[in-house]
């Protein structure tokens, strides 16, 4: 039996997490789970699992939370510290990092510090600080397992054993594929939150639709499987049943396929190194006989060219690419600007930024800090 928990557990990741742990007939025992502000459901999974931790990231919740599970022997914690005591926990054998933005980054790193394996689903924790947490996985031996569908289709791609020559993301092209930069003034946040295949949250829906998503995903492939940005391509692929490919040195082409299902790759990363049988769907290649194509358009969805600029430049410049985006796509959220505004202001953010080069957790911290109020300056907020 793997003990663990998970950050995030009230979120998309999360709650297919927990669904994967009851269909896994006691092969899995959860520890710990946190939440930011969901204290209903937060309270309905300490019932249903009985964690010894449950931590709410909102530290004003704490005592609805804590009066909630009252008649539980959970222990109830919250803020940032209560988040790294959950991931740190010494019983855990596997943490399960699916927070949403940069809040998931410092619990990751308390994780890993304990010495526990990661299975992440928080893209931004190698986005803001690739070579912090890569120095920190190896100096303590621990996996790092990838949960997005992409990168774990690529892990299980590579498991053949050979070194690819170019790592292939596939994306759906999210709810606007087509479009003119035109048509997405239009745009509204309804429009924004359809995507075409997927059921995700928020913030990864809106990433997706502007593409920044899969522009977060190259930066992350880079660290997780140590390929630099020219050997990294984006194709569209709007039915999402190749998740992604590898090409080796030969001209071959691995792909990893299926129906676009979260719990595969949750599974993958959980059960690593065993491969376990679940009750998904059987894949019928008659309900899909066409697979098709694309280039991405990155005038169109220029987010895509400012995270590959961001990589490119290096240093703290990828977290303050996520930070000014996070600040963008929240003001969007809340109707406060337009679509077409989150690349804009991302853009004329970054020219505000000189990066550090050699930076420390406190440098990210604060460069996180500094991309989120010049978007605010820059609309005057």
């Amino acid at each position: 039996m793997k003990t663990i928990s998970i950050l995030g557990s009230t979120g998309s990741i999360g709650t297919q997490t927990l669904d994967v742990v009851l269909r896994s007939e006691g092969k899995f025992q959860v520890a710990g789970i946190t939440g930011n502000k969901n204290i209903k459901l937060l309270e309905g999974q300490t019932r249903m699992f009985a964690p010894k931790f449950v931590a709410v990231a909102d530290e004003n919740l704490y005592n609805d939370l804590k009066l909630a599970v009252s008649d539980t022997n959970t222990k109830v914690l919250c803020g940032i510290d209560g988040l790294c005591e959950v991931a740190a926990y010494s019983k855990n054998d596997i943490v399960v990092s699916s927070t949403v933005g940069i809040s998931g980054l410092k619990p990751t790193l308390a994780a890993i510090s304990a010495g526990h394996d990661i299975a992440l689903a928080n893209k931004e924790t190698l986005v803001t600080a690739g070579n912090l947490v890569t120095d920190l996985i190896k100096e303590k031996g621990v996996k790092l397992l990838p949960v997005d569908s992409e990168h774990s289709a690529i892990f299980q791609c590579l498991e053949c054993g050979h070194k690819p020559s170019k790592l292939i993301l596939t994306a759906s092209g999210g709810p606007f594929f087509g479009k003119t930069k035109k048509d997405l003034e239009k745009v509204t946040l309804k429009d924004a939150l359809k995507h075409p295949n997927w059921s995700m949250g928020q913030k990864i829906t809106i990433d997706s639709a502007t593409m920044m998503n899969k522009g977060l995903e190259i930066i992350e492939a880079k660290w997780l499987f140590d390929m630099e940005l020219d050997d990294i391509e984006v194709v569209v692929h709007r039915e999402s049943i190749i998740h992604s490919m590898i090409k080796l040195s030969d001209g071959s082409i691995l792909a990893q396929m299926g129906e676009p299902d979260m719990k595969l790759p949750i599974s993958v990363a959980l059960y690593y190194p065993e491969r376990e049988i679940i009750k998904n769907t059987d894949f019928d290649f008659l309900k899909h006989p066409n697979l098709s194509f694309y280039n991405p358009d990155e005038e169109t969805f220029s987010c895509l060219k400012l995270a590959k600029q961001a990589l490119k430049t290096g240093g703290t410049m990828p977290c303050f690419l996520n930070g000014a985006n996070e600040a963008a796509v929240a003001l969007f959220l809340d109707e406060k600007i337009k679509f077409t505004d989150i690349p804009e202001l991302i853009s004329n953010a970054m020219k505000k930024h000189t990066p550090i080069v050699n930076y420390t957790l406190d440098d990210v911290v604060k460069t996180d800090l500094s991309a989120r109020e010049i978007v605010l300056d820059l609309i005057g907020g």
